[in-house]
C-alpha cells in the first residue's frame, strides 16, 4: 500500500495552521486591494472581472489538486512546503493566492483592444495566453528546484510539462480573456458569478462536510 510522500506529510503539518501567520500577509492583501481599486476608479470592470475570473480558475484547480491527494492518498499534482503565512490548501499558500489575484489583472491589461487582431499568426488572445503560460511554468520549474514546490507524477513533472502549460495555466488566461471580451458587464458577472458559486460550493462540500480537502 502506497504511503503519502514525505513532502505531502510536511505540507499536511502546515495545512491551515494559524501559528504560521506572518505580518507581511497584510501588506500583500493591501497591494491586491490597490491594484483592483485603480481599475475600479477607472471603471474598468472588464479588467476587474477578468482578474476575478483568473483568480477563481486557480481556486478550481487547487480544489481539484487537493482532491487528487484525497483519492490517491499519496500526493497531489503539486504540493507546497516551506515558510508561508498560511497554507490554505495542499498546493495553495496565501502568497500564491494573492499573486494569482494580481496576475489576471496584469494579463487583461496586456490584451489588445481588438480581439480579432493576429499575433504571430494566431488569435492574439491565444498567443498572449500561451506566452504567459509558458513563462509561469518556467517559474514553476525554478520553484521546483528550490525543494519547496513538489511534483510527484511523471505526467505532471519536469519531463512532461505540456499538461502543466495547458491545464495548469492556459485555461486560466483563456477564461480571463473570455470574460474580458464579453459584450457587457452583466454577461461578465454571470460567468464570474457561476465560477464563484462552484468554488464556494466545492469548498463547503469537500471541506467541512466531507473533510476531503
Amino acid at each position: 500500500m502506497l504511503l503519502v510522500t514525505q513532502f505531502t506529510a510536511e505540507a499536511q503539518d502546515l495545512l491551515r495552521d494559524p501559528t504560521q501567520f506572518k505580518w507581511y500577509a497584510v501588506t500583500l492583501l493591501v497591494l491586491v486591494m490597490y491594484v483592483y481599486s485603480v481599475e475600479v476608479e477607472r471603471r474598468r470592470w472588464d479588467i476587474v472581472l477578468a482578474g476575478a475570473a483568473f483568480w477563481l480558475a486557480d481556486w478550481i484547480n487547487e480544489i481539484i489538486n487537493s482532491l487528487v491527494l484525497h483519492f490517491t492518498d499519496r500526493a497531489a499534482l503539486w504540493t507546497t512546503t516551506g515558510d508561508t503565512a498560511y497554507l490554505i490548501l495542499i498546493g495553495l499558500t496565501l502568497e500564491i493566492s494573492l499573486m494569482f489575484a494580481i496576475s489576471g489583472v496584469v494579463f487583461a491589461k496586456s490584451l489588445p483592444r481588438d480581439s480579432r487582431q493576429k499575433l504571430l499568426g494566431l488569435p492574439n488572445r491565444l498567443t498572449i495566453a500561451l506566452g504567459f503560460s509558458i513563462f509561469a511554468v518556467l517559474v514553476e520549474l525554478l520553484l521546483h528546484e528550490t525543494g519547496y514546490f513538489h511534483w510527484e507524477y511523471w505526467w505532471w513533472n519536469t519531463s512532461f510539462v505540456l499538461p502543466i502549460v495547458v491545464f495548469g495555466y492556459l485555461w486560466f488566461f483563456l477564461i480571463a480573456a473570455y470574460v474580458y471580451d464579453r459584450p457587457d458587464d452583466r454577461s461578465r458577472l454571470r460567468v464570474v458569478g457561476a465560477m464563484a458559486a462552484i468554488v464556494a460550493a466545492s469548498l463547503v462540500v469537500f471541506g467541512p462536510i466531507l473533510n476531503w480537502i
